[in-house]
């Protein structure tokens, strides 16, 4: 019996880690043109979320922010999962690394 529950203990663990993974609230950020649709995303306080980043142009990017320190390749045509979270109320920016000019966006945390 001890043998089974050995077994068992980290199969459940890893199971309650993805069924966690899953039920995180999720936003949208596509990017085109170089620039981040929406550029505001509103996110709750206090709560880990994810972030897809739609790459629909032809060139890759870099989703990137140091105020919440991410930072992840985005090939062109292809998404990404970014988690974030916790975070504190607040405002926290985020760019495109290969285009600053142009990629810009903000999480507002309330």
């Amino acid at each position: 019996m001890k043998h089974l529950l050995r077994i068992a203990t980290p199969i459940l663990l890893v199971l309650a880690g993805t069924a966690t993974a899953t039920e995180l609230p999720e936003y949208t950020l596509v990017l085109k043109n170089h620039v981040y649709a929406p550029s505001e995303l509103k996110v709750p306080a206090g709560t880990r979320f994810k972030i897809v980043v739609d790459n629909q142009d032809s060139t890759p990017e870099e989703f990137e922010s140091s105020e919440f320190n991410r930072e992840m390749v985005v090939l062109p045509n292809r998404s990404i999962v970014v988690y974030v979270g916790p975070l504190r109320a607040g405002t926290y920016r985020f760019f495109g690394d290969f285009h600053q000019d142009t990629a810009q966006g903000r999480l507002i945390v309330e």
